[in-house]
């Protein structure tokens, strides 16, 4: 079609209107939040769990120390907040120590802090997926030194896989979920059925959501971002609408623009 006898209009932003709960604030929550500006969405940013030091920071110190001395075969590392716990520590890593990274996410955020990653899940990026792959990896060599670095509240999924594959595993708690309550003005706007969804990112994103915000109105969109999330959000009573194909940012807004436009 000419530009004389017109042209065809660009598609409506697929969010429009819509109102997004994103549950969590920092450089994620801002990158997550301007990706649903550009699909036209008004987010909302406030944050519902927030990060505290470990209750036993001298295991975790005397971990670390040992990890810069060489005395770890490999390394797993199952969040970006883990990172943030590396990075503030000024952690090294040596060279004979390998890392494996439970997801992309998590392998970007250790890239970005100068960290080089070994192993990150082909296709599930879970403790599970990783678990899978490891012996592939590791070309079935018993026993590996491996510290997992995990968080207060994670279940020992990974630890316990390592250890029942005959290697010798370290756990360390590495940093503490704690709740964050939001302001009144967000769970009103939530009971009023004012928000169109609400991101969930982790079962310790769920339990708040649940707590704080539920019962979620049926009009709202609960979005999980992995199968794992979602049956976690399940089993604190949330319900869950979509979960993204991936666990990324990217996957979790797709899956939230797909229910919006079906």
């Amino acid at each position: 079609m000419s530009a004389q006898s017109g042209s065809i209009p660009a598609p409506a932003k697929p969010l429009a209107g819509w109102r997004v709960l994103v549950p969590r604030g920092g450089p994620w929550g801002d990158s997550v939040a301007a990706d649903l500006r550009a699909k036209g969405a008004s987010p909302v940013v406030a944050a519902m769990i927030n990060f505290a030091p470990t209750a036993d920071a001298p295991a975790l110190e005397a971990a670390l120390a040992r990890l810069a001395d060489g005395d770890f075969d490999w390394m797993t590392v199952t969040s970006a907040t883990t990172v943030d716990v590396l990075s503030a520590q000024r952690v090294v890593v040596p060279p004979s120590t390998r890392v494996a990274a439970v997801g992309e996410t998590t392998a970007a955020a250790l890239v970005a802090a100068g960290y080089t990653v070994d192993l990150v899940p082909s296709e599930d990026n879970s403790a599970r997926g990783l678990l899978a792959e490891w012996e592939a990896a590791t070309a079935g060599v018993v026993p590996l030194r491996v510290l997992t670095l995990r968080s207060e509240i994670a279940k020992p999924l990974l630890t316990e896989g390592l250890k029942r594959i005959g290697h010798d595993v370290e756990s360390v708690v590495a940093y503490r979920t704690i709740g964050v309550p939001v302001p009144e003005s967000v769970v009103t706007d939530v009971a009023d059925g004012l928000v169109q969804a609400i991101l969930v990112t982790s079962g310790s994103v769920a339990e708040q959501v649940q707590g704080q915000l539920g019962p979620i109105p049926g009009t709202t969109l609960v979005a999980a971002i992995g199968p794992q999330t979602a049956r976690d959000a399940r089993s604190f009573g949330l319900r869950v609408d979509v979960i993204a194909a991936e666990r990324t940012a990217a996957s979790l807004i797709a899956a939230v623009v797909d229910a919006a436009s079906s």
